[in-house]
């Protein structure tokens, strides 16, 4: 009985280290491993730019839409250059080509 606990006691460590050995780099180099960890890295470093970039133009968005508010000028600027909004008292020619 005591030789069969001395076994189990050496033998239980030694099993799990020896799973250990095999799995540990089966698990490293497999597609789920170190590959996808370095590719997971990548994608995160691409969203985090994209997050920058968006937060920069949140930014010009929101310092456009406080110009508005603010200056009536921007607010006609804007209408004849995205619009094509003219006033009543103008006269538009249009050129062909």
């Amino acid at each position: 009985m005591v030789s069969h606990r001395l076994l189990a006691e050496r033998a239980l460590p030694l099993g799990i280290l020896a799973l250990a050995l095999i799995a540990v780099p089966i698990l490293v180099f497999s597609p789920a491993g170190l590959g996808r960890l370095a590719n997971l890295r990548r994608e995160r470093a691409e969203a985090e730019l994209e997050i920058a970039r968006v937060n920069q133009q949140i930014r010009q968005l929101r310092a456009e839409v406080e110009r508005m508010k603010r200056d009536p000028a921007a607010v006609e600027r804007v209408a004849r250059d995205e619009l094509g909004l003219v006033r009543q008292t103008e006269l538009v020619f249009q050129f062909k080509e």
